[in-house]
């Protein structure tokens, strides 16, 4: 989801200069910070303490095929889908658990009813609908050989939770279950930040999410992971094929994650040229341009509706977006193993021009090229950037952003909504517990994709530390490891900003850029289409880096600790400067880190000096000698500002 980072200026810069008063009594306890034994349980068959997956690691698959079509006058999308479930669990299933996610929009919810009164990104503001699943059909299909046979079964709703029960249990260890859902629903206008219809001058522009009845996750952890959707609490969800058929009016062009099997008839003759034309160029084809838009001759003809026909696979999710307004470009996708896949942008003529969204493609393929160079290969046909009234929403191969986006903020939030898959899509962590995996992890590998982009094109300046130390470790703000719809919500930007500040202090200060990035790398090639958990992140950073890193894990993950090194005292050996200086150093809050220290002398020499962090194992001050011939001017420490330090008026000593 969009990084939300929105904030009083005037009140950060009071806040940056607000320092805690002098204090010479420190907070910091050493058997705190660096406690025995980080992790509460040992590895198991499915979970190795390595961090690998365990040799008898498994989990469940779906498989859906799903026919869906739009009524553009009433805004209503209406399906029938097969579900193919797998349970590849140890555990016999007596019934089994989906998500019905577009009940948030019901008015009695419980969404809608944690919604305050100054309103929020996560609800509907204010609109009346008769939103909600409408389910008209559960049965159990039975396949013998060519003939199927259905049969009603019960279920059971609550708010965005549905249950089936099941006549007899699924078996476990490849058990095989097969579900017909028919549904419907009206789409809302805004949803909650994830989907919409935006009315333009060329007709109405349909961004839609959540919009089938999808399979809660049955895992090694937690058995069903059924917790409510609320709106501010993201997704978690198996791996499978899909099949999708979306009926919409003739007029529309559709676009959908994966790969579009019946182009041929879909697009017009010259349409399907310039797509052969995109697939082999480097820059964005037109395939629709502005002045093509509502012409007769750009749609096929004769018919009222068409159908367009998709396929994903190895997918969690898919999303879809339906225009009679869009502009259509695209350019081909350059992949690290000599593949290709193909970068597409769909965009009303609101969004053209300036700087805009004619330069989306570039953006798109951009992103998705550096990262599978960076991390992992791109596993989709198609990236997909849509322009709606959504701010910003991910989901495999499709992302959804804002249609008034333009230069830094189209690049930022087309960057950001395609980082995402690799983290949820591809690394499919448990967003609604952990976002902290997915939006921090992504706002972390967002910060060196824009490094490397264009030159630096968009490359800002980041805030110091010492600036970031007042606003990301402020009094009040919940830990990173706390879950989405427990955080306040103004501070869920913060915890996408925190987790990529403590990613690039392990990479940059604790373990090096070489190391980290090994073990970064690691992490998601082990965990590839799996569903790691916190402590699979961990102990994997640690069996690869070599480090032991539960007391970093402890400051700033699990605890909104503070960090304050100072500069406490500074004495001669025998009282002699050119003897030799000591320097005593000491750590005031709960934060342990490493210390970097610059020595100035009288005459205006500078001595660096680098300090582990072990030299807190059992210190709350810590003095050693610096080889000087005279006495000392000043000492800092962090003289670079690399650190997120809460205080920096004890940062130097300066003598008499």
């Amino acid at each position: 989801m969009k990084k939300i980072f929105l904030f009083n200026i005037t009140l950060l810069l009071f806040m940056s200069f607000a320092f805690s008063q002098e204090n010479n009594e420190s907070t910091y306890s050493y058997i705190d910070a660096f406690k025995t034994e980080f992790y509460n349980s040992p590895g198991t068959i499915t979970r190795s303490a390595s961090g690998k997956p365990g040799h008898g690691y498994w989990q469940n698959s779906a498989d859906y095929d799903i026919d869906v079509r739009l009524d553009t006058i009433n805004d209503n999308i209406s399906g029938s889908q097969i579900i193919r479930y797998t349970n590849n669990s140890p555990d016999e299933l007596n019934f089994v658990w989906l998500h019905v996610d577009q009940n948030l929009f019901k008015s009695d919810s419980r969404g809608n009813a944690v919604i305050p009164i100054i309103g929020s990104r996560n609800g509907s503001k204010g609109e009346i609908l008769d939103g909600g699943f409408k389910i008209s059909t559960v049965q159990i299909v039975s396949e013998k050989g060519r003939k199927k046979s259905y049969t009603n079964t019960e279920y059971e709703i609550y708010d965005t939770r549905m249950k089936i029960l099941l006549s007899s249990p699924l078996k476990p260890n490849g058990g095989k279950l097969s579900l017909k859902i028919d549904f419907s629903f009206l789409s809302p206008q805004y949803g909650s930040d994830r989907m919409g219809v935006l009315k333009t001058k060329n007709g109405k522009l349909y961004t839609i999410a959540q919009w089938y009845p999808r399979m809660c996750v049955y895992d090694d952890l937690n058995g069903w992971n059924n917790l409510p959707y609320l709106g501010q609490g993201e997704f978690y969800l198996d791996y499978g094929d899909f099949k999708v058929n979306i009926t919409a009016p003739s007029d529309h062009i559709v676009v959908c994650s994966g790969e579009l099997l019946n182009a041929e008839e879909v697009y017009t003759s010259e349409q399907l040229s310039r797509w052969e034309e995109a697939e082999n160029s480097n820059k964005t084809i037109m395939i629709r341009t502005a002045d093509e838009v509502n012409m007769p001759n750009t749609r096929p003809k004769d018919k009222n509706e068409i159908t367009w026909r998709f396929k994903m696979e190895n997918s969690r999710d898919v999303a879809w977006a339906s225009s009679s307004s869009f502009i259509i470009d695209a350019a081909k996708i350059d992949l690290p193993s000599g593949k290709k896949a193909i970068a597409i942008s769909a965009y009303p003529i609101e969004s053209s021009g300036g700087n805009s969204w004619e330069r989306s493609t570039e953006y798109t393929k951009a992103s998705v090229e550096h990262y599978s160079k960076k991390w992992f290969e791109y596993p989709y046909p198609t990236a997909i950037n849509v322009a709606g009234n959504v701010r910003g929403m991910e989901y495999p191969g499709v992302s959804f952003c804002s249609y008034e986006s333009s230069g830094a903020s189209l690049w930022g939030v087309t960057d950001h909504e395609f980082g995402h898959n690799w983290f949820p899509m591809i690394v499919g962590s448990n967003e609604r517990v952990s976002g902290w995996m997915d939006e921090g992890f992504n706002t972390f590998i967002n910060y060196l994709s824009t490094k490397d982009f264009n030159d630096g094109e968009y490359r800002t300046r980041m805030p110091n530390m010492r600036f970031a130390a007042q606003i990301f470790t402020r009094d009040g703000l919940e830990p990173i490891i706390t879950a989405p719809d427990n955080l306040i919500e103004e501070n869920m930007g913060l915890q996408y900003y925190k987790t990529g500040m403590f990613l690039m202090l392990l990479r940059n200060n604790v373990l090096g850029v070489k190391r980290f990035d090994d073990a970064f790398k690691e992490y998601i090639h082990r965990w590839a289409y799996k569903h790691p958990s916190p402590d699979d992140f961990f102990r994997t950073i640690e069996d690869v880096s070599g480090e032991d890193l539960g007391w970093f894990w402890r400051s700033w993950v699990l605890n909104n600790w503070k960090l304050d090194q100072a500069v406490s005292g500074v004495s001669y050996v025998n009282n002699d400067p050119k003897q030799g200086s000591i320097v005593t150093i000491k750590n005031m809050k709960k934060i342990p880190m490493p210390v970097t220290i610059e020595i100035t002398t009288i005459s205006g020499g500078t001595i660096r000096k680098t300090l582990p962090v072990e030299i807190w194992k059992k210190n709350i001050e810590w003095s050693f000698i610096v080889d000087t011939n005279e006495a000392l001017k000043k000492v800092s420490i962090d003289p670079d500002y690399k650190y997120p330090d809460s205080n920096s008026r004890n940062n130097v000593w300066r003598g008499q």
